[in-house]
């Protein structure tokens, strides 16, 4: 959506990645000779563009917004699909222990990038501690060819970030810039905007999400005001949804935003604004409002101090509860 940033690369190496059951010994310098030094991958990015983007309704379905991932198992009997869209310069990374059935998917935008890939990797890897087959896959999608190159910039920070990783990961599919790139007259625009991960059997596929899960506006304002971390969202034990707390000091000029066009708006307050979905414009200004009606959320939002607590009812409603 808006305010995707990035953080500084360190290219050390504790444990390659695999590719193709190839040490990576060497990071490439882009992605264009990643795709040309492994061309499988760019087999791989097509079978998955070429599916038609499934219709994900709320029954069983967990959506993590930017700036959230969530660790998911197969015998999570509230969860079956966990997804996330809405990304054009931003990457949907999914990581998954085959033995374990254990998932992790995550939507990073550029910021908390290190930080988030070792917080899932540690979880992906502690709730598989007992399952002693299997091993780690990596799969990144999202991004395009980007005029101003984000996409390629975070491609490569997740890469390094994952590289620097004390475990071995193998990189499934990196449907990632140019391979998720479709030219529509002289303008570059990203194939897949959403995934969908089916908890069970491992599989992706593109998806849409009507449902986009609640506390949408608040969840939209914590990265919108800049809180920079990549947050856990999700207990799959208890199966339950975990929002907040937390702060933002208040936007400045938030009123002089509301009053400007629906173009002023895509044009300032998004990375790709050529490539945006419809919904874009719509969206920051349902987290603009929400901002200025709660400027401190510490006090209205969360006044006792203590996180959103939601879990599924029969229908695939999320359900506030006391915790």
């Amino acid at each position: 959506m808006a305010n995707r940033c990035l953080g500084p690369l360190n290219a050390s190496s504790t444990m390659p990645l695999i590719i193709n059951g190839i040490l990576l010994e060497e990071l490439p310098p882009d992605t264009r000779t990643l795709f040309e030094t492994y061309p499988h991958l760019k087999d791989i990015a097509a079978a998955l563009i070429a599916q038609a983007p499934k219709v994900i309704g709320p029954l069983g379905l967990l959506y993590i917004h930017q700036r959230e991932y969530a660790v998911t198992s197969p015998h999570d009997k509230h969860i079956t699909v966990v997804g996330t869209e809405d990304t054009t310069t931003c990457n949907m990374v999914v990581l998954r222990h085959t033995g374990s059935g254990i998932s992790c998917l995550a939507h990073f935008d550029g910021s908390g990038v290190e930080q988030g890939v070792i917080n899932m990797v540690r979880h992906v890897q502690d709730l598989s501690m007992n399952v002693p087959e299997g091993r780690l896959e990596l799969h990144m999608i999202g991004g395009f060819l980007d005029l101003r190159h984000y996409s390629e910039d975070l491609a490569l920070q997740l890469l390094y970030a994952f590289h620097k990783q004390p475990l071995s990961i193998h990189l499934v599919t990196a449907c990632i810039c140019e391979l998720n790139n479709s030219l529509r007259g002289n303008i570059n625009w990203p194939v897949i905007y959403g995934i969908g991960l089916n908890t069970k059997s491992g599989e992706m596929f593109p998806a849409t999400f009507p449902d986009k899960g609640p506390d949408f506006p608040l969840r939209c304002a914590r990265y919108f005001t800049g809180c920079p971390e990549m947050l856990d969202v999700y207990d799959c034990h208890l199966g339950m949804l975990r929002i907040g707390p937390y702060n933002y000091e208040p936007l400045r000029g938030v009123d002089l935003w509301l009053s400007q066009t629906d173009d002023f708006i895509l044009q300032h307050l998004s990375t790709s604004p050529e490539v945006e979905p419809a919904s874009f414009v719509m969206q920051v200004r349902a987290t603009l409002k929400y901002i200025q009606q709660n400027p401190f959320p510490g006090i209205t939002v969360f006044p006792d101090n203590r996180p959103h607590f939601y879990q599924k009812d029969e229908s695939g409603n999320w359900i506030r509860i006391c915790y």
